[in-house]
């Protein structure tokens, strides 16, 4: 399915979704099936928020996380191109000196 037919939710959505299955006592299934989404979207709404309440699986990252993992991997790549040209500019200069 093309990204254009995707349905795009607010966080508040989701947030709300989630608190359904928790309050309802419902099985995550059918909170989808009467709000009208696919039960994996709700799945996994529902997993992110246990994990941001610090209920998630051993190991799996709060969104906070996620994002600061994100932002430190693009970091990291910027940095890489950045010592790259400096390696390619060194090596033009070295040559341009005749050493």
């Amino acid at each position: 399915m093309g990204s254009k037919y995707t349905k795009r939710y607010t966080e508040e959505f989701k947030r709300d979704a989630s608190a359904l299955v928790d309050s309802s006592g419902k099985t995550v299934t059918a909170v989808a099936r009467e709000l009208g989404i696919s039960s994996e979207s709700l799945r996994g709404w529902y997993r992110r928020a246990k994990a941001d309440r610090g209920e998630g699986e051993p190991g799996e990252l709060t969104s906070a996380e996620r994002e600061e993992l994100k932002r430190l991997r693009k970091e990291v790549r910027e940095q890489q191109q950045t010592i790259e040209i400096l390696k390619v500019a060194t090596a033009f200069f070295v040559k341009e000196n005749g050493r």
